[in-house]
């Protein structure tokens, strides 16, 4: 049903000068999972002076000359690598901009591509959908001098619009003046409100995400993860204002954010609360992926675009600590009978528990390799943080029991985690039957595939039954079998029987 197995892989970079940040991202590409191996940043401010002067600002040009030469020197030590760019905003408006993209081609031998803002706000939703393929809503990318905001439909994009947004374009980093740069961003937004007013709001860039994880800190959030991170309506108005009411000072004080930050987190703090009045948006959930990634999708074959993310991160993952290609996919069939009997737990069209099995039956094999007294904790760690898109919190959670369950016959999954915050009690006992049938699987067939098809696991008349072929009894032998089965009933709640002629 879901892509794996045959991950082409290659090398990549992605060159990004933004009116506040110069970027270089090296990264791995294993099929459609995107591993980001190397990433540094210059807070340079070429846009800091475009409003004012109408060009670039002469010491952002210098840090960015001196950041662009650096990685043009680690890009000559990368062989056989793929160099994407793209320049935005203020190289893109500021008069001298085209003398800009001379220099760094002159000096360094780089071949900066400047974006239109439709291209901009293009790339920015397709990044989106690289990380969220299912994405329905406004796609909003906040750069120093310019906010994008582009309509997507399962991760589609639509019509955009490019908005001088951007802390730079509102005054940064001089002290902002609340009340007229709320009324300032009123004014621009009043425009195209009605044509990008939506429930769900996707939120792109270094300021919102640093927000993200002001928010986390505030509430005690346990998974410090801002990609598919989301709040509701209310709570994203109050981080804003809360960050919008905080000094330079204060904020330079907050863990993650730089001096440089501190000058344009209020300005985006304001935009923020601004988009969710006037939008009227029910939920704000913040992607790290954006324009960059959007360039490594928009480069893909539509074939590996058509493959789902996270299942085929699950793959890569699992494949990176040796798990077999062929058990994952093996596992998801021989499951999906009974998991289709269960009723589902993550909403979605159609609901998500069938990508989710797909997903875990691929990390199956994770700990194989692993020390056997710790691998339910260590596979746990991994796949709760692991880097791979596609998965909302809930669901990256419920993955990662499902992994520790996999392991360990332990009720309790790893209580400091915080696990109660992120799933449902509901969510979290199917996540434990899930770890306990792949348990299962593997233990009655010595994770072959071959083994697997001489059997069958079902929920028969409220009974789960496991039915073996004929001459394939002494796969019974012992008490392995009957203990897991018996465990993976008791998660249930339902009996147990075995059906095996001969037995």
């Amino acid at each position: 049903m879901w892509a794996s197995g045959d991950r082409p892989s290659r090398d990549v970079a992605v060159l990004d000068v933004g009116s506040n940040s110069v970027r270089l991202v090296m990264y791995r590409l294993e099929g459609r999972a995107i591993w980001t191996v190397f990433n540094e940043k210059v807070l340079a401010g070429l846009g800091r002076s475009v409003g004012e002067t109408g060009a670039l600002s002469p010491e952002g040009v210098t840090a960015a000359m001196s950041a662009l030469r650096r990685f043009h020197a680690v890009l000559d030590g990368s062989s056989s690598i793929q160099v994407f760019s793209a320049a935005t905003a203020a190289v893109r408006q500021a008069k001298d901009g085209p003398a800009f993209v001379a220099r760094v081609r002159a000096e360094t031998g780089l071949d900066i591509r400047v974006l239109s803002g439709e291209e901009e706000a293009h790339f920015s939703a397709l990044g989106v959908a690289a990380g969220q393929p299912d994405a329905n809503g406004v796609v909003g990318d906040l750069g120093g001098s310019s906010l994008e905001l582009v309509r997507i439909a399962e991760g589609l994009p639509g019509p955009g619009v490019t908005l001088p947004l951007g802390p730079f374009a509102l005054g940064a980093p001089a002290p902002i003046e609340p009340l007229a740069t709320a009324r300032a961003i009123r004014a621009r937004l009043a425009r195209c409100a009605d044509a990008y007013t939506s429930d769900t709001f996707y939120a792109v860039g270094g300021a919102w995400r640093n927000i993200a994880l002001i928010h986390m800190e505030a509430t005690g959030y346990p998974l410090r993860i801002v990609h598919q991170y989301e709040m509701g309506a209310r709570d994203a108005l109050d981080a804003a204002r809360f960050v919008a009411q905080q000094s330079r000072a204060s904020l330079e004080r907050m863990p993650g954010v730089s001096k440089k930050r501190a000058e344009t987190l209020p300005y985006a703090a304001l935009v923020l609360e601004a988009l969710v009045e006037t939008l009227q948006l029910q939920r704000v959930c913040f992607s790290a992926y954006g324009l960059r990634e959007g360039l490594l999708l928009d480069a893909m074959s539509p074939e590996l675009r058509a493959q789902d993310p996270l299942v085929e991160g699950c793959a890569a993952l699992g494949a990176r600590m040796g798990a077999s290609d062929s058990l994952g996919p093996a596992l998801e069939d021989w499951l999906r009978p009974l998991w289709t009997a269960l009723p589902p737990l993550f909403e979605g069209s159609p609901p998500r528990d069938a990508l989710l099995l797909a997903a875990a039956c691929r990390l199956a094999d994770l700990g194989a390799r692993l020390h056997p007294d710790h691998r339910a904790d260590l596979a746990f760690d991994q796949v709760l943080r692991a880097p791979i898109a596609g998965q909302s919190h809930p669901e990256r959670a419920y993955l990662a029991a499902a992994v520790f369950s996999r392991h360990t016959s332990q009720v309790a999954i790893r209580p400091d985690s915080g696990l109660a915050r992120v799933l449902t009690p509901e969510r979290l006992t199917r996540a434990r039957a899930l770890g306990a049938a792949m348990r299962l699987a593997c233990d009655l067939s010595g994770r072959s595939e071959t083994l697997l098809a001489v059997c069958s696991l079902e929920l028969r008349d409220g009974v789960l039954t496991l039915t073996l072929k004929p001459g394939a009894a002494d796969l019974l032998l012992g008490e392995q079998t009957r203990k897991r089965l018996s465990a993976l009933a008791g998660v249930l709640g339902c009996g147990h029987r075995i059906e095996s002629p001969g037995a």
